[in-house]
């Protein structure tokens, strides 16, 4: 697997039509209009492809902007569509580089803490953050602070408006995409892990595309020791800057 780091502005017509064809076939209620103005409200894209075909085998789309939040400015990754196809699951590729680029793209976004909203309305998604993230929100074993809670909400308000609920920490879109049967299940046994468990009890729409938001900060000290060793992967970072990679300025 190899992956591209690329602006949304520059993105070429196919890409975007392999994008929205790999999305359809995994999720119910994709338009062709909705992903693109979807694809419009962000400013980065990554795409996974394998190293012989050039196939696309999964994607994710993120906005990184800067906003204030009590009285302190602060720069945020609103996470957007993520899909690898099954075919890849076996591949670390979508996390490791995803980490990276990240860790790549903070330097042009000042000094502030830098935050990550992702919203899941998949249990595979959700399981990212205790892979790779000490202290996420919410989760099973540790109540959200109150200050937590707030700065959700605030993020979760601006950017995604009336389909933030704030009662359930839950975003429900008027048309949203829902995961196929055989992505959606839950395989048999890993309903009693504690992450899934809570995600379901926490999100228990998520079959019919309710999608749960979730907040962590982007620093070293709060990755997992799986998450450090993608964080100081020498070979990603000097790869998105001999690509000389360019950077949509910050909002």
């Amino acid at each position: 697997m190899k992956s591209w780091l690329v602006p949304v502005e520059k993105l070429q017509p196919g890409d975007r039509i392999a994008m929205y064809a790999l999305l359809n076939n995994h999720f119910q209620g994709v338009t062709w209009e909705g992903f693109q103005a979807d694809l419009q409200q962000k400013n980065w894209v990554l795409l996974l492809r394998e190293e012989i075909t050039n196939t696309l085998k999964g994607f994710s789309t993120m906005m990184l902007r800067q906003t204030n939040f009590a009285g302190e400015r602060i720069s945020v990754v609103y996470s957007g569509d993520t899909i690898v196809d099954p075919s890849a699951w076996s591949s670390t590729t979508l996390p490791r580089t995803w980490i990276a680029a990240v860790n790549y793209l903070r330097q042009y976004y000042g000094n502030n803490k830098l935050y990550w909203l992702l919203i899941c309305s998949g249990f595979r998604t959700y399981r990212f953050l205790p892979t790779f993230w000490q202290e996420f929100y919410p989760r099973y074993n540790v109540a959200t602070p109150p200050d937590v809670t707030n700065l959700i909400a605030h993020l979760a308000t601006e950017y995604y408006g009336d389909s933030y609920q704030a009662a359930t920490g839950i975003v429900r879109f008027p048309n949203p995409q829902i995961l196929r049967e055989s992505l959606i299940e839950i395989p048999t046994g890993r309903q009693t892990n504690p992450h899934i468990k809570f995600f379901t009890e926490k999100n228990p729409g998520y079959s019919l595309g309710d999608e749960l938001v979730c907040l962590t900060e982007i620093r070293y000290e709060n990755l997992t020791h799986a998450g450090q060793r993608m964080w100081q992967s020498e070979s990603l970072l000097e790869f998105f800057q001999d690509r000389g990679v360019g950077v949509l300025s910050a909002e």
